[in-house]
């Protein structure tokens, strides 16, 4: 706006530089911002919420012929979608971005802890155990997809030190990951009992000695490759109707070698 000496006011047309053609006529598949960190608001099973702060990227495609996107449109849609980010939400913000960025496709990633106050399996004492879970999604016009993803530490046992060792057995720490679309709402919570159930034993925040004397047994008597993990948390999710697709994998981080033991498995139920 500017201000004549008179009192009267003319506005200056902005260039838009975004919008003008490009002469190369290449399309890109992704565009837009990373590594934003914005708190974000989840709700829980028993009707209550959890705060907590995730890095959000955020892209649409852009046709060939557009020259650029206008970054600051991710930002503004965003601010309205901060609380109640659930699955349904997030499709719903992908469209939106789509339509004040004029684009065919939009995607966007939420990568954040998510905290389960879990007791110790014999004192009950409660500890507050953090989990890596990822929401990934994509829109376009025809179609619209939403993967969950969440990790777990837990512990494998080795089988075979078990089998030829004369005094106990190998054990070490794993992170087993579960990606999974769904038809119909599963928790978080749900999902990361469903992954822990694979494991020799679960970890947890706070032990007490009979607690410790209790994990350690039970890692013994379950003893567990990495094979065995992915086969049991495939049987697991195979029998979760509300789950159409899993891409599911364990790395445990072996505590006699120099090298880390890995194993995944994809399966499309549908």
């Amino acid at each position: 706006m500017t201000t004549s000496g008179s009192g009267t006011s003319t506005t200056t047309e902005m260039p838009d530089i975004q919008s003008e053609t490009d002469r190369r006529r290449v399309a890109i598949d992704k565009v837009g911002v990373k590594e934003i960190q914005h708190p974000v608001t989840l709700a829980t099973p028993d009707g209550d919420h959890q705060e907590t702060v995730a890095g959000i990227n955020m892209f649409v495609s852009l046709p060939a012929e557009r020259k650029g996107t206008h970054m600051s449109r991710f930002l503004e849609a965003l601010n309205e979608y901060r609380t109640g980010l659930s699955p349904d939400r997030i499709i719903d913000f992908c469209h939106r971005l789509r339509e004040d960025l004029d684009a065919e496709d939009a995607h966007v990633e939420l990568s954040f802890p998510y905290f389960v106050t879990k007791p110790a399996p014999v004192t009950g004492l409660p500890g507050l155990m953090d989990y890596p879970c990822r929401f990934l999604c994509d829109v376009s016009a025809q179609r619209e997809d939403f993967i969950m993803s969440v990790s777990a530490a837990a512990t494998s046992l080795c089988p075979c030190s078990k089998e030829i060792s004369k005094y106990g057995a190998h054990n070490q720490r794993c992170l087993i990951t579960a990606e999974v679309r769904c038809e119909g709402m599963l928790w978080i919570e749900e999902l990361i009992k469903y992954i822990e159930s694979a494991a020799s034993c679960p970890v947890y925040a706070v032990l007490k000695r009979p607690d410790e004397k209790l994990v350690t047994e039970q890692a013994f008597e379950n003893p567990k490759f990495v094979e065995d993990i992915v086969r049991d948390l495939a049987i697991v999710l195979d029998d979760e109707p509300r789950i159409t697709w899993y891409h599911i994998r364990s790395e445990n981080f072996e505590s006699i070698h120099n090298h880390n033991a890995y194993a995944e498995i994809t399966r499309d139920k549908r």
